[in-house]
């Protein structure tokens, strides 16, 4: 893989653009001591996955329908705890450098991945979450539905991932990926300063203070 493969780029949001943890572990401690579960496997479950998906697996005997009104529940735990969210190291220089078309995939709602955002001053093109597609990661169909938008094949984009289960979703999709946290990807990243690098572009300011 080299840059003049990727015509697009796929960026997931929290932990990858949008540096969130802390309110995503203030939501999830909240919510496991609510339902009695351990509140340091809800996290590590539920990094970048979309919150239905973790509820069904700590709470496997409740039905559909409860299933959604805990899920529900721990993604209003989330709205509004946004004191601490910031965009990512380097994620605004990298966005404000990259001249390819570009997305946010996330396990987010939009209601959420909005205020996140918003927050961090990032404004999406192309915005992908949780209430546009059936299945959430690891399934493919967030970052095939990007694809789609965008207009180009999935096997031209780059996506940017800091999750197990994100790599999966795109490698699914037939996508190159790139790797946040130590996690292995046809490009692994210390940070997202390593895109500008790896793309080749120039060093020095861009956007006007």
């Amino acid at each position: 893989m080299n840059p003049t493969d990727i015509r697009a780029v796929l960026f997931d949001m929290d932990g990858t653009l949008v540096d969130s943890d802390a309110a995503v572990e203030r939501a999830w401690t909240t919510w496991a001591a609510e339902h009695g579960v351990d509140a340091a496997g809800a996290i590590a479950l539920a990094h970048g996955s979309p919150s239905e998906r973790t509820v069904r697996t700590l709470l496997p005997h409740l039905d559909e329908a409860a299933v959604a009104v805990s899920a529900a529940r721990q993604l209003e735990l989330q709205y509004d705890d946004l004191s601490d969210v910031a965009a990512a190291p380097g994620a605004v220089d990298l966005l404000d450098r990259l001249h390819l078309p570009w997305a946010v995939v996330t396990s987010a709602d939009a209601r959420l991945a909005k205020a996140r955002l918003g927050v961090a001053g990032i404004v999406p093109p192309v915005l992908v979450t949780t209430d546009d597609i059936a299945a959430g990661k690891p399934d493919p169909a967030g970052y095939l539905r990007a694809a789609q938008i965008i207009g180009v094949p999935p096997h031209t984009c780059l996506v940017v991932e800091d999750a197990d289960v994100g790599l999966a979703a795109a490698r699914a999709a037939g996508a190159y990926t790139a790797a946040l946290r130590g996690l292995d990807g046809d490009l692994r990243l210390g940070s997202l300063a390593d895109l500008v690098t790896w793309f080749g572009y120039p060093a020095g300011p861009v956007r006007a203070a």
